[in-house]
């Protein structure tokens, strides 16, 4: 008689999908909307099919709902997926991008990539960007970056000094406007995209699903720009590049959009929350309007701080820190590393 076969467990990598201590790379701390869970779970079933060759009902759901021509819109794997797109549709190896110093960590991994000369341009002490000086640098650029909210400080450059250092950038450099964050922004202080790419045909806005969306696992991603511009991009379309999950996801997001204004209302009232908390404390952060905040280094290193807590932060190379903004355990777990380096 044959032994029975021993059963196998198997660690499928996964990771946990609340964790409060995973800080460092502004993931949504709630799962994905029930609406959108059902719509995941029903895509199973067609796993063995592929998406669609060039993703254009995909395209078009945007663009109906941002209000832009479908031409007008082109998609990529996160907003990553979009940015190496533009750059491997716009530039040449030697070419120069211009982008602030610290900023998001993917940029100079994107610019090693396709070959190209960084220039960086240091923030102001209050995280806000140079926007004089990234104008000079751009005139010499291929392509020229910026993040509102920026990232990592979440600083906001007032939509009349975007538009003023718009008119200053050269029309053949192209500018990618990184809204990455933009639904953590209160209204008024957002740009009205359709006519910002209708008066500057050299900007590309991009957003994704990763953030206030909570998709970050699906990779979906987007720009908005001029026709001329976008059609120049989608030339660079992956086939069957966007996940056959990516069109069930989107429509039932924007279904549920009530439920995502109050997800996005709950992390914010907790940024200000813990905001608050270390600025009772004697701890600066920079005014970010995105899900995390941003400690410049002021006096000991934050790895320091954090470094017995068991946290996940993500550390800069002049000792500043930024964190994600979780769920009130979260918080809890901030406040208590911060409380326990001043004893």
């Amino acid at each position: 008689m044959s032994a029975p076969a021993a059963s196998v467990m198997i660690d499928d990598g996964l990771p946990d999908a609340i964790d409060p201590l995973a800080l460092s790379l502004n993931e949504n701390p709630f799962p994905p909307l029930p609406a959108v869970r059902s719509a995941l779970i029903r895509s199973i079933d067609a796993a063995n099919r592929y998406p669609e060759f060039l993703p254009e009902r995909l395209r078009r759901l945007i663009a109906d709902r941002i209000g832009v021509g479908e031409e007008q819109v082109v998609l990529g794997a996160g907003a990553t997926g979009v940015v190496m797109q533009t750059l491997h549709a716009v530039t040449d190896p030697g070419d120069t991008i211009v982008m602030t110093s610290p900023t998001f960590d993917g940029y100079p991994i994107f610019a090693q990539i396709a070959r190209l000369v960084s220039t960086t341009v240091p923030l102001d002490e209050h995280g806000h960007h140079d926007l004089g000086a990234m104008a000079v640098a751009a005139a010499n650029a291929r392509v020229v970056v910026l993040c509102r909210p920026h990232n990592p400080t979440g600083t906001l450059e007032p939509a009349d000094e975007v538009v003023r250092f718009l008119h200053r950038v050269p029309p053949e450099v192209i500018v990618v406007l990184d809204e990455a964050y933009i639904e953590f922004v209160a209204p008024q202080h957002r740009i009205d995209v359709r006519t910002l790419v209708d008066r500057f045909p050299n900007v590309v806005v991009v957003r994704t699903f990763s953030k206030a969306y909570g998709l970050a696992g699906l990779r979906i991603g987007y720009g908005l720009g001029s026709t001329s511009l976008i059609r120049t991009l989608w030339s660079k379309q992956l086939p069957f590049g966007m996940p056959i999950t990516s069109l069930l996801a989107v429509a039932s997001s924007y279904q549920a959009e009530d439920q995502l204004g109050q997800r996005i209302r709950r992390i914010a009232d907790e940024r200000r929350h813990l905001r608050t908390r270390l600025s009772a404390m004697g701890v600066y952060s920079t005014d970010a309007h995105a899900n995390f905040v941003f400690l410049p280094p002021r006096g000991r290193p934050w790895h320091e701080v954090f470094a017995d807590s068991g946290l996940r932060v993500r550390y800069y190379a002049d000792g500043g820190a930024r964190i994600t903004v979780g769920n009130r355990a979260s918080t809890r777990a901030v406040l208590s590393a911060v409380a326990k380096s001043r004893c």
